[in-house]
């Protein structure tokens, strides 16, 4: 399915993207023909059934994979004319992540991996940006604390706050409340959602839960590869 209208200005643009990897089986499409554009600020929750390709989907857009065929532009740059290391130049100045397990370093504590986004940016502010948005995300008396000594909450608060650090075009998450009871995971939704709201960011959001899927401006569906649906909220 080929859904690409014209919405204005284009931060994330997925155009006819195809992906195949090879098996024992002899080659297998994971995707075939994605297409759709995203604008700034939007919240987007891509959903569909294990195996369908969201992962997939969500590693091309952030440019940590290549398509077989098609291409991804982050903000006007075409990420498939780039090499790797380019890619990760583009990344690091337009992507935030925030993943279910969390990816924390041990050995920095809350605050320092907050920085740490910003240091390797080069942001000579980067204490006071990262103070600001811990205490965005309510964890300034937390702060001088080490992954270990954090709740799956608290930890899942840094990790948002990581990657809303450096204010970036996109943040991609991937089922970031997987591992989280269902009380702590509708807070941290909550918190993610008014950061988005209150920034430039625009959210693309990997998940199995519906009731998070719904509350996003868009729902992609992808079903064996293919996206067969593209909802928008209610005006």
């Amino acid at each position: 399915m080929s859904i690409e209208a014209d919405l204005g200005p284009v931060v994330l643009r997925a155009h006819q993207l195809n992906k195949k990897v090879s098996s024992p089986e002899g080659s297998l499409t994971i995707l075939s023909d994605v297409s759709f554009s995203i604008s700034p600020g939007e919240s987007i929750a891509v959903v569909g059934p294990s195996g369908a390709g969201k992962s997939t989907l969500l590693a091309l857009l952030a440019g940590l994979d290549v398509p077989t065929t098609g291409h991804v532009e982050l903000n006007g740059i075409n990420l498939s004319s780039l090499d790797e290391d380019g890619r990760a130049r583009v990344r690091a100045d337009n992507v935030g992540f925030v993943f279910q397990s969390f990816h924390l370093v041990q050995s920095l504590n809350a605050l320092e991996n907050v920085m740490l986004p910003l240091e390797l940016a080069g942001a000579a502010d980067a204490r006071e940006k990262a103070l600001d948005i811990i205490d965005k995300v309510g964890l300034t008396e937390r702060r001088r604390h080490y992954p270990a000594q954090l709740s799956g909450g608290e930890k899942q608060r840094v990790a948002i706050a990581r990657g809303f650090a450096t204010e970036p075009a996109v943040l991609f998450a991937d089922e970031p409340t997987g591992n989280l009871d269902a009380r702590t995971g509708s807070r941290i939704m909550e918190l993610m959602f008014e950061l988005n709201r209150n920034s430039s960011t625009t959210l693309v959001l990997v998940t199995h839960d519906e009731s998070l899927a719904v509350r996003c401006n868009r729902v992609l569906s992808l079903d064996a590869g293919r996206l067969v649906s593209d909802s928008r909220e209610a005006a």
